[in-house]
């Protein structure tokens, strides 16, 4: 998710495909519907795009007849891409990939419908190389990374978290630099790298595989991360029986989510669509509880489902982040990039608020052997 990818995933979108917004006929309100939804199970806080396939809410709501093709999207910005040239409908993506869809109205008008979560520690993760000094706390790792080198797949949210933290910690890297998740875990196995910061499932893959230590993650220094849910415009425009339809769905499918008891569900669900990852890992990427002297926090994923003051404080904040590294050209997204009128209506109809739940971390005795 780097920023020459994302504006590489633009310029293909517009130059190789000739697809608008108006291209797109979904039919009439209540006819079948066939979708197409880009979506990322290597993304654990994006996790209700797992369990909406898995468990197919969304027959209960959708027009009958309708037809919903998952494509799965190993990083955010190749589900940007697809957006834009018409190839999927609907998307579960980070922050900042998710913003950048929204910039793009000169390709496809892309907008933002629902959050899937905000969190400390889903894409806000320190991890160091196992033979680094043994920390007393989040803090006293966070300025060992003074004069080190440090890799994070830049224009990511990890980039965005890394960079707050070196300003708030007056912290200067001897190297930052700009690496995928598959460079970053060879990196730490070829002892190349000092630190790195990743997201979830990643994370808990490097630690339980024992690759890296977990030494900080957003809440040592108050930042958080989120995810959300983009439709093409034409979508809504179109078929708001559709829109309606998907976020009732995707409501069922976030309470699901957060309650406790569906944990060894959710994650064979998560290991059928995945590969490389085993139930324990996947597990701890969710459910994990890790040391607070790390970074471990109590609560994995705040379910506001609707666009609540914290969750546009969110994209306000990686908003100008993204436009100060040059990857959007505004500083602020958008009236109508956001529309919180369908996830306002359906809290109301279902005498529910925002945040609607929390994923919690459950101790270490349920996690798969």
């Amino acid at each position: 998710m780097n920023r020459r990818h994302f504006i590489a995933a633009a310029v293909m979108a517009s130059l190789g495909t000739g697809v608008f917004a108006a291209d797109i006929d979904y039919g009439k309100p209540g006819a079948p519907v066939n979708l197409v939804v880009g979506y990322q199970p290597y993304y654990t806080q994006s996790w209700s795009g797992v369990v909406m396939r898995g468990k197919k809410f969304y027959e209960k709501y959708l027009p009958k007849g309708s037809a919903v093709e998952f494509q799965i999207g190993l990083q955010g910005a190749i589900i940007v891409n697809n957006m834009l040239a018409g190839k999927q409908n609907i998307g579960y993506m980070g922050d900042m990939p998710s913003i950048v869809s929204t910039t793009k109205q000169e390709v496809a008008d892309v907008r933002l419908v629902a959050n899937l979560g905000l969190a400390f520690d889903q894409c806000n993760i320190f991890l160091a190389r196992n033979d680094a000094p043994k920390f007393q706390n989040a803090t006293q790792a966070l300025q060992w990374l003074d004069g080190k080198t440090v890799a994070v797949p830049k224009g990511s949210c990890t980039d965005r978290y890394a960079q707050a933290t070196f300003k708030k910690l007056k912290i200067t890297p001897k190297e930052y630099l700009n690496q995928n998740i598959e460079v970053i875990t060879s990196n730490f196995r070829a002892g190349k790298l000092d630190a790195a910061v990743i997201w979830e499932p990643t994370a808990s893959r490097l630690v339980q595989e024992g690759l890296a230590r977990r030494i900080a993650s957003g809440e040592s220094v108050q930042e958080n991360d989120g995810g959300f849910l983009a439709m093409r415009a034409d979508l809504i425009k179109q078929r708001p029986d559709v829109v309606k339809a998907w976020l009732q769905a995707e409501l069922d499918a976030q309470l699901f989510l957060a309650d406790p008891k569906n944990n060894g569900e959710i994650i064979k669900m998560a290991k059928e669509q995945t590969t490389g990852f085993g139930e324990r890992v996947l597990w701890y990427s969710l459910y994990g509880t890790y040391d607070t002297n790390a970074g471990g926090h109590a609560v994995r994923n705040y379910l506001h489902y609707g666009f609540t003051p914290e969750t546009r404080e969110l994209l306000n904040r990686a908003t100008a982040f993204l436009h100060s590294i040059k990857s959007i050209n505004v500083d602020k997204m958008r009236p109508e990039a956001v529309e919180s009128k369908w996830t306002e209506e359906i809290l109301k109809e279902r005498g529910l608020k925002a945040p609607i739940a929390e994923v919690k971390a459950l101790p270490a005795s349920q996690a798969p052997k």
